[in-house]
């Protein structure tokens, strides 16, 4: 796997090769340098202006170095783009405000006509390339000068290259020294480190899990040890297994400040700015979660038998009896408590107690998810959903979750529950009659801006390059004027439903001797008869006392 690690060795590879294959006298390629003919006369007026500026500066210092007076004369008389000055204890002439055609002009004019002198670019204060022309007292000098150089720079740019890691030198020295790694609920977090600091996610979680496991061969998750441990289980069925929850439940001598429980002793260093104004309670900031879970976990090895008065602090907890049937173990899904072995990627789910979400929450099936937008924004996923369970029944909606203020998704609990909801908005959108006014769905059609489709449809507008904050600015963006989307084809009912019993529509459409109210009453209670039998309600957004009416 090509990892960010491995980018800066072939970036450093390269560069150093780049340096010890430089035979030319500058640091341009040889390609930059090449003699050809000059075709614009103002390149050969140039040049030869620049040879007579070299050859008189070149001679002033031959002059004085004679005995003569005329070195420092020469340098200032020369224009403001030339300066002498020393480099490497070497008499050199800057180059200032020439442009890049210039300086390969001048670069050539210096290599073809003065063996004595040598052309090099250095880093400028500015981190601009300084260019110079160098006199050197021989051949064997003019070597040296240029492989002092190349060094120089290429240490240089080496320097920047290990800078630029920044962060990452941490997590080598974390994967390197293979010391336990704790965190709580981390596959999200491990999987962020991972794609910031190491390489790109593989494709399958197959290959993740292998590749973390080589890079951190020793990870344990703070919420197995919580439910690993039938005491934690039942400290914390009532509160959660959240980090703050745990953290208040485990060490309240910390949290609080205010506990005669007998917990193990955490000491916290901090520095002079911080001691000061020292937070307990600053949960959701990374530094003190990550002083949260260390001190969950170390209250969690004492109850797992872990006596840290009889291990030195150079100890590896990796290699502790107690902890190896937990480490290296991480929830896939916490919703779904399935677990992976980051030894053997193998899957398991979750049987402990403590798994009280597993039940609560629906699994996600596309096909029986409606897309829902552009309705007025005053209406919240309950309101959306009692309009949606009065219109199919009472167990007709799984779930209804917002993806931002201007859309939804509503699952039912059957997937063609998707086509009648799309059929019957389009029937009473179409009709808008008095009697329509009155039905459940009314209130959701409301301001004639609903829009709504399949699942489908709501890949295909993510999929557009454009990006707008809201969803219904982003469907309108890519040029949605339909307001409802019809599956293509209704999906066949596995068994025979509704024998008797007639959409609530139809009912309105087909008695017009009835009495409003009575119409009113048939649009209301249609959905309840036998078409959805006794399926269980799972609802994962609200809690079971929120539907006896609170």
């Amino acid at each position: 796997m090509y990892t960010r690690r491995g980018q800066e060795d072939e970036a450093l590879k390269c560069l150093k090769s780049a340096y010890e294959n430089e035979l030319s006298e500058s640091f341009c390629t040889s390609r930059e340098v090449r003699e050809t003919p000059f075709v614009r006369m103002a390149d050969v007026l140039f040049t030869e202006r620049m040879k007579n500026k070299i050859s008189n500066w070149r001679d002033g210092l031959l002059r004085g170095k004679l005995g003569g007076s005329d070195f420092q004369k020469t340098s200032n008389g020369l224009n403001q783009q030339f300066q002498t000055i020393f480099f490497k204890m070497h008499p050199a002439l800057t180059l200032n405000g020439f442009t890049c055609h210039q300086l390969r002009l001048i670069q050539l004019v210096t290599k073809k006509h003065f063996k004595d002198l040598a052309y090099v670019r250095l880093n400028g204060e500015d981190s601009c390339l300084q260019p110079l022309i160098v006199y050197t007292d021989s051949k064997n000098d003019k070597d040296l000068l240029m492989t002092e150089v190349k060094d120089s720079l290429r240490i240089e740019a080496e320097m920047k290259i290990k800078a630029a890691v920044g962060f990452r030198h941490v997590i080598d020295l974390l994967s390197s020294e293979q010391k336990l790694i704790v965190g709580h609920n981390c596959f999200l977090d491990i999987a962020h480190v991972y794609s910031k600091f190491l390489g790109p996610l593989p494709l399958t979680a197959e290959e993740y899990v292998s590749s973390v496991h080589a890079y951190f061969p020793f990870l344990v998750d703070t919420k197995i040890l919580l439910n690993a441990n039938i005491i934690f289980q039942q400290m914390m069925r009532k509160s959660g297994t959240s980090l703050s929850k745990a953290f208040t439940l485990l060490c309240p001598q910390i949290a609080s400040g205010l506990s005669h429980k007998p917990c193990i002793k955490v000491e916290v260093q901090v520095d002079n700015m911080r001691s000061s104004n020292w937070n307990s309670g600053a949960k959701h900031e990374a530094g003190y979660d990550a002083f949260m879970t260390g001190c969950v976990f170390a209250q969690a090895c004492t109850h797992l038998g872990v006596d840290f008065n009889l291990n030195s602090p150079s100890t590896n907890l990796a290699d502790h009896e107690k902890l190896q049937k937990h480490i290296n173990l991480l929830y896939l899904s916490w919703t779904n408590g399935d677990i992976v072995n980051l030894r053997t990627g193998r899957r398991t789910a979750d049987s402990s107690s403590s798994n009280y979400l597993k039940y609560r929450s629906p699994n996600i099936l596309f096909s029986n998810i409606a897309l829902v937008w552009g309705f007025p924004s005053k209406l919240k996923a309950r309101e959306i959903r009692e309009c949606m369970t009065k219109a199919f029944g009472p167990t007709s909606v799984t779930s209804v979750y917002h993806l931002d203020d201007t859309a939804v998704f509503v699952q039912f609990n059957k997937a063609e529950l998707v086509s009648d909801f799309l059929e019957l908005k389009e029937t009473l959108e179409r009709t808008n009659d008095p009697i329509s006014v009155l039905h459940p769905l009314s209130k959701l059609l409301e301001g004639g801006g609903t829009r709504a489709s399949s699942y489908e449809i709501y890949k295909e507008i993510c999929s557009s390059p454009i990006s707008e904050v809201l969803f219904a600015n982003q469907a309108e963006a890519i040029g949605i004027k339909w307001k409802t989307k019809l599956l293509e084809s209704k999906v066949e009912l596995e068994a025979q439903e509704d024998g008797n019993c007639s959409n609530g529509i139809d009912t309105v459409l087909d008695l017009p001797d009835r009495t409003e109210a009575q119409q009113t009453n048939n649009v209301m209670d249609a959905p309840s008869c036998a078409r959805f039998p006794g399926d269980e309600l799972i609802d994962s957004l609200y809690p079971a006392e929120a539907q006896l009416g609170k």
